[in-house]
């Protein structure tokens, strides 16, 4: 049997490369292979490219993960039902799970500020909700940063859940039967206090609640 090359024209057309092209198989390689296998590399690839390539669009893989942050932010919907502060709940709700569900993603916000296009679109939504609740400039800026915090925390939580393929119940149900486990003379809070420690509930609607009411009643200036 033949087998001589095929010729270069024979060969399926490779898409252009664009920074889109790059982002969108960046989170493909992410929630595929996890966060220790996006690499530049890895993904020129994926693309059938050489990592030089990628540089054209990307700065490096920290360039590349802000930019699939943002893209992932893009899938939060700016609703406008409800009064500010369900409004803000279901923001909140959905960046947290928008960036809960890529392995990495949430860490990469901390300690950033928010540049991209779709992460402004959501920092302009938190904004004007809160100038809705009356604070005032100042105290709507400073509150932000907290709400950031709680976003990106919450969803860095969600993220390792699902990286270790672990139900949040079962988590429990083990940290449950360590506490349990614990000498009372040496922890006595910890065990008294066990069932209180791991009950359930809507902590993430408790914990926004617990921050917006703190923020109302602290101006910051």
């Amino acid at each position: 049997m033949s087998t001589q090359p095929m010729s270069r024209r024979a060969r399926p057309a490779k898409a252009p490369l664009s920074r889109d092209v790059i982002v969108r198989t960046g989170l493909r390689v992410l929630d595929r292979d996890g966060l220790d296998a996006l690499t530049m590399r890895r993904v020129a690839q994926e693309l059938d490219t050489g990592p030089a390539s990628l540089y054209v669009y990307v700065k490096n893989r920290d360039d590349l993960m802000a930019a699939m942050l943002d893209e992932a932010l893009g899938q939060v919907p700016l609703t406008s039902e409800g009064d500010w502060r369900e409004q803000l709940r279901a923001l909140v709700a959905a960046a947290v799970e928008a960036m809960g569900r890529h392995e990495g993603l949430a860490l990469t916000a901390l300690g950033g500020i928010p540049q991209g296009a779709n992460a402004l679109l959501v920092l302009d939504r938190v904004l004007a909700l809160l100038k809705q609740g009356g604070l005032d400039d100042t105290t709507a800026a400073w509150a932000v940063d907290l709400l950031h915090l709680h976003i990106t925390a919450s969803a860095a939580e969600q993220s390792a859940y699902n990286a270790k393929d672990m139900v949040q119940e079962d988590h429990i149900a083990e940290i449950d039967r360590h506490y349990a486990s614990l000498p009372a003379d040496r922890y006595p809070m910890i065990t008294s206090m066990r069932e209180a420690l791991l009950s359930g509930g809507d902590r993430e609607a408790w914990a926004l609640r617990v921050l917006l009411n703190g923020i109302l009643s602290t101006p910051a200036v």
